[in-house]
């Protein structure tokens, strides 16, 4: 038996070349008799070995494994994919681990500088202010549940500012939930929305031109937008930010809610009886409903006082949330932007040997590149498998929106500004630790074969993939980018989390204020603690 399971895969292996991504998404969907595979990926090797579906995966024994199903690992030599620290610093050679981290004082400087102008890094300018009128009708809307079907949710529900621009959950509960940030519960007959609440810093930088994990709003090279709305979208939309704030109203489990429901007003939900392609009709009618208000026709009247209201449409409220953002949530004072002011003393050393570190040996600059720290690409790390997913309970990332194979469980880097106070982290919230997250990058092998659900909330635990298949299915396709980070001991690797924690402007942890009393509709706002 095993010698068959030996040469089939060297005899398939062409097939198996110009077929591995069919073969990754076909193995969680068949029984584990037929996952007899081998060569995934360079570093990645899988075989059956006996009739009670034990799986051997490289070089780690998952945690979760049960007797009958598990999983051995002997990893290859001589290289792993990556070397995680500090769980193999006990084998590293006693060269590597005392190996200076980086230089100090003015050579540390000067290294830093030379690797800052190798990757064009400069210091963020200041954005011209944003019209006041304009960002007092976006401010109320930002908070105002009017937006939502069901009068039960608005965008600072999963957006707020007591939480950093985020909802301090792994993954969203939209409507017909209750409460605010982590005491947020689901609704009744509801589940959680497949992917994490992205913060909203510094959105309005002219380099931005994606929005969500995947991309599914963005603006091409000639400045068009390319949205799921297609030629529906209206023209007169200021940026690819006012775009993406267009679309959390259409969506049934965000925002919009279900066929018959009733809203918190008594009142039957009408904007869920519209058919989900109907983008235009969902915008009409939520301005309509705008335009009912007396309080929102004068501060429409302020915000563009050229235009009739009756002529506006949601284009305008989205152009006026985004005006919000950029004014509210634009932060540019951090240790590391003072820094590349020219204020030297602004970052620790420890952190000044971590920037040596990201643009250096680790190589995280590879993705996270730029001003921004994201190339707004889309790559497979071997993120765990957490929450409902978008189809069949998995969530294969940009495949969704693209239709490719290469695609699969591949997500845009995230930005990392701020990034210290805006967990959890990965696209589904896999990570409560930063730690965790940044060690994953570090063996995602190891990370997704011993993922746990310890750190996340009890209502979430039974909703991570833990099968092999599946888990072979993420690791098959992990992006030849992870090759490039290299080895870091411990006292790197808590200098690079040093340089994390200087990309944090203070003042981003003093928001809560931004929230109103009240809004135009009446309906209550969410205030931090309510």
């Amino acid at each position: 038996m095993r010698n068959k399971q030996i040469i089939l895969p060297a005899v398939c292996g062409v097939l198996i070349g110009l077929f591995a991504i069919f073969a990754a998404v076909c193995l969680v969907a068949q029984p584990a008799a037929e996952a007899d595979v081998h060569g995934f990926h360079p570093d990645l090797q899988v075989e059956k070995v006996d009739a009670e579906r034990v799986i051997r995966v490289n070089g780690v024994t998952p945690s979760h494994i049960s007797a009958g199903k598990q999983v051995e690992v002997n990893r290859p030599s001589p290289e792993p994919i990556l070397a995680a620290a500090p769980a193999r610093e006990a084998s590293a050679s006693k060269a590597a681990i005392q190996e200076p981290v980086t230089k100090s004082g003015k050579d540390a400087h000067a290294e830093l500088g030379s690797l800052l102008k190798l990757h064009g890094i400069t210091a963020l300018p200041e954005l011209p202010k944003q019209d006041r009128a304009k960002v007092e009708l976006g401010r109320n809307l930002f908070f105002d549940k009017i937006l939502s079907g069901n009068k039960d949710i608005a965008c600072a529900t999963c957006h707020h500012p007591a939480f950093h621009s985020g909802d301090d959950i792994s993954l969203p509960i939209g409507t017909r939930g209750v409460f605010l940030g982590a005491q947020r519960q689901l609704g009744y007959g509801r589940d959680f929305i497949p992917r994490n609440s992205p913060e909203v810093f510094n959105r309005g930088f002219g380099e931005w031109r994606t929005m969500f994990w995947d991309s599914r709003v963005s603006m091409n090279q000639w400045g068009k937008l390319i949205t799921p709305a297609g030629n529906k979208l209206p023209d007169e939309l200021d940026n690819v930010l006012a775009a993406q704030a267009m679309f959390p109203p259409t969506s049934r489990d965000e925002m919009r809610g279900r066929f018959g429901e009733i809203d918190t007003q008594g009142a039957p939900n009408e904007i869920a009886l519209l058919i989900d392609s109907d983008f235009r009709g969902i915008w009409r009618m939520l301005m309509r409903q705008l335009r009912e208000i007396p309080a929102y026709v004068r501060l429409f009247e302020d915000a563009y006082p050229s235009r009739s209201v009756r002529e506006l449409g949601f284009e305008h409220a989205a152009n006026a949330i985004a005006a919000f953002e950029l004014e509210t949530f634009t932060f540019v004072e951090s240790p590391w932007d003072r820094y590349l002011k020219g204020e030297k003393n602004a970052m620790s050393d420890n952190a000044i040997d971590g920037a040596i570190l990201f643009y250096g040996k680790a190589n995280c600059s590879s993705c996270h590149t730029g001003n921004l720290f994201t190339d707004q690409e889309h790559h497979n790390i071997g993120v765990p498998q957490v929450g409902p997913g978008k189809k069949n309970g998995l969530d294969v990332g940009r495949a969704e929106v693209t239709g490719l194979q290469e695609d699969l469980f591949t997500f845009r880097t995230p930005p990392l500004r701020n990034s210290t106070v805006t967990g959890p982290w990965m696209h589904n919230g896999a990570f409560t630790k930063l730690e965790d997250a940044v060690r994953h990058h570090l063996d995602p092998v190891r990370s997704v074969l011993n993922y746990t659900s310890r750190g996340l909330r009890p209502d979430l635990r039974k909703q991570v993939q833990d099968d092999p298949e599946v888990q072979v299915a993420i690791l098959k396709n992990l992006d030849p980018k992870l090759r490039s980070i290299g080895y870091l001991n411990e006292t790197e690797f808590e200098k690079l989390l040093a340089f994390l924690r200087a990309l944090t402007d203070p003042a981003v942890k003093d928001l809560a204020d931004v929230a109103p009393y009240t809004v135009p509709s009446g309906l209550k706002v969410d205030r931090q603690g309510s």
